[in-house]
């Protein structure tokens, strides 16, 4: 029984073997090929590009007027909605005009004194003038009635001074709004005592429509800027190159369009950098003084430029700019690339392509320099 067993173990055991070595005879599967690897493509083309350079800055008022008293008195009215709108002129303040009253009616009395004085020294002096004729009186008689007459027009004519400068102090106990716009807070309240030219103003005055935007700019790209210009390789625009776009500080675009109005003479040595002012309609009031906002200019137009999606340029460990062009059998090739500036997604390339080059935008990490690849359109999403 025993023996059985073991027989029958072993004719198991040369079978299995017998299986195994007919299994290691037959040929491994063959891996299957690996697939071409599939990337998306734009063509350059040359186009006319705007030149464009994104500066910051902060908004402020095209016209401020602080509001200072130019006479003394007790406030006896504040005649303005502190935050409204004013028109220039408006009385805003009205002093205590009792003492600058009387001051005028004296200096009137002071005039018509003067005025009667005068009457009867020119008469005076038109009869000396008939006598002296006929030697009935000295030469000397007339020249003294003459100057009298004189001396007397003008206290005349200094009465009438002071008469005008007491109308004016009393004009000023009005104190109106040198300038149309939006005023602030008052610093006074009815019954405060102000005095003529104090340095504190009793309130501000601010135009907001238009706004001024005051962006700085490098003395560096300022030079670059030249440079293209004076070379060809940037053209000036004209009219066009005044145009001024702005960003508010959430984003998003101011819908009306600035000018360009100058840019100072001189650099701050402090920062390098030189102030450009800007001018844009406010209808809306949008823009308050002190806002940060961005600026976007056009500096000039390139006719032949080359743009390239940004996703389609790396940096090599040598820090140049490189491109993966798909060239002659469908082979990946690599460019090393001269870009200037970045305008908007895309890269403005001045070497290293030329109109009808295939630049690879999706599927870089997939391409290799040398290795053919599926090449296919890029499709950019909306």
């Amino acid at each position: 029984m025993q023996n059985r067993y073991k027989v029958s173990f072993l004719a198991t055991s040369v079978f299995a073997a017998g299986l195994m070595i007919s299994g290691c005879g037959k040929p491994a599967p063959a891996k299957p090929p690996m697939a071409t690897p599939e990337v998306a493509f734009v063509v350059v083309q040359p186009q006319r590009v705007a030149v464009t350079t994104e500066l910051s800055g902060r908004t402020s008022a095209y016209l401020v007027a602080e509001v200072r008293p130019q006479v003394g008195g007790i406030i006896q009215k504040r005649l303005f909605t502190e935050g409204s709108d004013v028109r220039a002129g408006e009385v805003l303040y009205q002093i205590d005009p009792a003492t600058y009253q009387a001051a005028y009616a004296s200096a009137k009395a002071a005039l018509g004194k003067a005025e009667a004085s005068l009457t009867p020294v020119r008469l005076k002096a038109e009869r000396f003038k008939q006598l002296v004729a006929i030697n009935a009186v000295s030469k000397q008689d007339f020249d003294e009635a003459a100057a009298a007459v004189q001396s007397a027009e003008a206290e005349v004519e200094a009465a009438k001074a002071h008469l005008e400068a007491a109308r004016i102090n009393l004009a000023y106990t009005r104190v109106t709004a040198p300038i149309a716009g939006r005023i602030g807070r008052s610093s006074v309240t009815t019954g405060s005592l102000v005095t003529a030219s104090q340095p504190a103003p009793l309130a501000t005055i601010q135009k907001f429509d238009p706004v001024y935007v005051d962006v700085t700019q490098s003395s560096a790209d300022l030079l670059r800027l030249k440079k293209a210009l004076a070379s060809g390789q940037l053209k000036n625009g004209g009219a066009n190159q005044a145009r001024v776009k702005l960003l508010l500080e959430d984003g998003s675009p101011y819908p009306l369009e600035g000018v360009l109005k100058f840019s100072e003479a001189t650099v701050d040595q402090s920062t390098g950098s030189v102030t450009l002012r800007t001018v844009f309609p406010n209808p809306n009031q949008v823009l308050l003084p002190g806002m940060y906002v961005r600026a976007v200019l056009e500096e000039g137009i390139v006719n032949n430029g080359i743009l390239v999606p940004q996703q389609g340029v790396s940096r090599n460990p040598a820090g140049d700019a490189t491109a993966l062009v798909v060239g002659a059998e469908e082979k990946v090739e690599p460019r090393i690339l001269k870009v200037s500036r970045a305008l908007g997604d895309k890269w403005l390339v001045e070497e290293g392509l030329k109109p009808g080059d295939r630049v690879i935008v999706e599927g870089v990490q997939k391409a290799r320099p040398g290795t053919q690849v599926k090449a296919v359109p890029f499709a950019a999403k909306p």
